[in-house]
């Protein structure tokens, strides 16, 4: 399964967080979510969901899954998927985290944005709530950087 995730984290080595815009727009040059490349790993993402294969703990409104810590084989960037459509936790992005955003139902925005890649810069905090729909997402945090909060 790991294969499946090398072009997300293999777009965001070396992109600078500290310019979200900046970093979303440097992001989509290298993968982009309404290409063939883009489109075709959001079908595999989609069909790892429907196989049960990933998001497989917790209970609406996130169902979410770890698929690999950081390391070598994942550019430093530790891979998470999340089944949302609600609220999730507070958290805090050391290092910043990247997102590639999949819209599953209904128009769905993560934090304000709709579908496509997503940049947090480093020290950022939030409580990343998808609304208006069902949104799968896969965080790259880079060096697994991460605090959650109470």
């Amino acid at each position: 399964m790991l294969p499946t995730f090398e072009p997300l984290w293999r777009a965001a080595q070396g992109v600078d967080l500290s310019d979200p815009e900046k970093a979303v727009r440097t992001l989509t040059e290298r993968l982009d979510p309404q290409g063939a490349e883009g489109q075709a790993l959001s079908q595999a993402l989609c069909g790892l969901l429907e196989a049960g294969e990933v998001a497989d703990r917790g209970e609406p409104p996130v169902r979410w899954s770890r698929v690999a810590k950081a390391g070598p084989d994942t550019g430093a960037f530790s891979i998470d998927v999340v089944h949302m459509n609600g609220a999730g936790p507070r958290h805090t992005h050391h290092e910043g985290e990247v997102n590639w955003c999949i819209a599953l139902s209904g128009e769905p925005r993560f934090d304000g944005h709709g579908a496509g890649w997503v940049a947090f810069p480093p020290g950022s905090t939030h409580v990343p709530t998808v609304e208006g729909g069902e949104m799968l997402i896969v965080y790259l945090l880079p060096n697994g950087a991460v605090e959650f909060h109470a």
